[in-house]
């Protein structure tokens, strides 16, 4: 609970948040939102009109005396920058040719979202957004309150990022297909030059493009941000958060799995957009299955999969003869071109697929779930891990593979995929990695043991909940400290990049 000042309301502790406009970046900040709520602060959520209109609904159903989460809109500049109107969310991109234009219309908020908070937020006491945000960082500073950055991955994949982007180890390899070692972490990572984000590399068209002045600049303001969120716990990674603090030296609060503030049944069916498939039928579907013996598939928001990629993990679903879901993403009409000729019908009964949004935490937190094949977004991995289940770890871009590297290296709770020499994955190999996934018991056991720290994490005196009760006093303290004008000045290492 918050700890007040002399003469020192609640309501006096006011912060902003703001998220990144895209699925995997605003789920677990508008988590944090109550999480942060239901410790006594107030907080306003900045964020686009489109947006707002699935996010008030969300935050309205948590709505109590003590969780007061305020939304305030803010007008995205689509035209301005050559977008679609009402293309407000990364996700809506329609080519990726338009992130850059997508990530300069982020750049243009900066003088409208300091007006707002000036007019809006009276004694704002921090700023936590995205790092993609980095320009808050100069509003922070021109209020006068500390800038808190949200990357929304691991401190792990913090650590590998900032390596990559200090040292360079990929530099001198001979191919990319050729293992590097990040040198200075606690374990013997290796990764290839194929697996790193094209940015990452130096993509010339990229940054020709713009990507390498903003990629500088936002690396700039986040190295200059006066601490971290992040949605990981002590437990898992205690060897990273240390690491991260210390080494790369950048203040760190873990705090998740921000996702297990969804307590009841309705929070974990809606968290995000509304589900493409009756929550109720989903759920009748799954409690006529036997425990831990379904599949579940997803590739997340923004991953995207050839059609003949997408044929051969129907075709190793179906041979692998266990029962599963498998979320599709796409319009009705292009899911049905890519499924195998007669697949629905074949499976009718052991399979179902779910075309659109699903109710991914239902799904995950179901005792009939058994095995989750995952894309590797931080997000979908640490749901993975806080319904203690076994993965299938399939990377596709960002920093998806040093995630992967992760829960298959050093906690031991996946299995890799094996793409081809080609980069695809055969139905062969999908279906040989279900089933060892669903069928390794010690990796099991290993999964089961770290989704029961992940609860007892967040739970009163656990590590993350102490660990937000501390990041609340640290900014009550900076705010006292910037009245007697002797609050500290953080300055750190780049930090790293994510994706959801």
């Amino acid at each position: 609970m918050v700890m007040e000042g002399e003469g020192e309301s609640e309501q006096s502790h006011n912060v902003v948040l703001f998220p990144f406009m895209a699925q995997g970046h605003m789920i677990p900040v508008l988590d944090i939102a109550r999480m942060l709520a239901d410790h006594g602060l107030a907080v306003t959520l900045v964020t686009t009109p489109l947006n707002a209109v699935w996010i008030r609904p969300i935050l309205d159903r948590a709505a109590s005396s003590s969780c007061r989460v305020r939304v305030l809109d803010i007008e995205f500049p689509c035209a301005e920058v050559g977008l679609p109107e009402g293309c407000e969310s990364m996700d809506l991109l329609p080519s990726n040719d338009l992130k850059i234009n997508f990530l300069r219309a982020t750049e243009l908020l900066q003088e409208p979202f300091e007006k707002l908070i000036r007019q809006e937020v009276e004694n704002p006491l921090c700023i936590i957004s995205d790092m993609f945000l980095g320009w808050t960082v100069e509003t922070a500073k021109v209020l006068g309150i500390p800038r808190i950055v949200f990357h929304g991955t691991s401190c792990f994949s913090c650590c590998c990022s900032s390596c990559i982007h200090e040292k360079k180890p990929h530099i001198n390899v001979g191919s990319d297909t050729e293992p590097f070692m990040l040198p200075g972490l606690p374990h013997d990572i290796r990764l290839t030059r194929a697996q790193l984000a094209e940015f990452s590399k130096g993509n010339s068209e990229l940054m020709a493009a713009g990507f390498s002045r903003v990629l500088e600049e936002m690396r700039r303001a986040n190295a200059h941000s006066y601490g971290s969120i992040v949605n990981s716990f002590e437990e898992l990674e205690s060897e990273y958060v240390n690491h991260y603090r210390n080494v790369v030296g950048m203040k760190a609060w873990p705090i998740g799995p921000v996702s297990l503030c969804n307590r009841d049944q309705i929070d974990k069916a809606e968290r995000g957009k509304k589900a493409s498939v009756d929550e109720s039928a989903c759920l009748r579907w799954l409690d006529s299955q036997k425990p831990e013996s379904v599949v579940y598939v997803c590739f997340g928001s923004l991953c995207r999969l050839a059609p003949q990629q997408l044929t051969d993990i129907g075709l190793g679903l179906e041979a692998s003869g266990l029962p599963f879901i498998w979320v599709l993403r796409g319009d009705r009409e292009q899911v049905d071109q890519w499924l195998p000729e007669g697949f629905e019908e074949r499976v009718k009964g052991r399979g179902m697929v779910i075309k659109g949004w699903a109710p991914q935490i239902l799904i995950l937190s179901h005792p009939a779930t058994g095995g989750f094949v995952t894309h590797c977004g931080w997000n979908s991995t640490l749901e993975g891990l806080t319904a203690g289940l076994p993965m299938v770890a399939w990377p596709l871009n960002a920093e998806q593979p040093m995630n992967a590297k992760l829960v298959v290296d050093v906690l031991k709770v996946a299995v890799p995929i094996v793409f081809d020499t080609q980069g695809v994955v055969p139905k062969e190999a999908v279906e040989q990695a279900v089933s060892e996934m669903m069928g390794n018991g010690e990796m099991r056991g290993r999964a089961r043991e770290l989704g029961e720290m992940a609860r007892r994490a967040v739970e009163e005196g656990g590590s993350s909940y102490m660990n937000l009760t501390l990041f609340i006093q640290d900014m009550i303290a900076y705010k006292k400290a910037r009245t007697m004008d002797t609050a500290p000045v953080c300055d750190s290492p780049p930090p790293c990049t994510s994706s959801e």
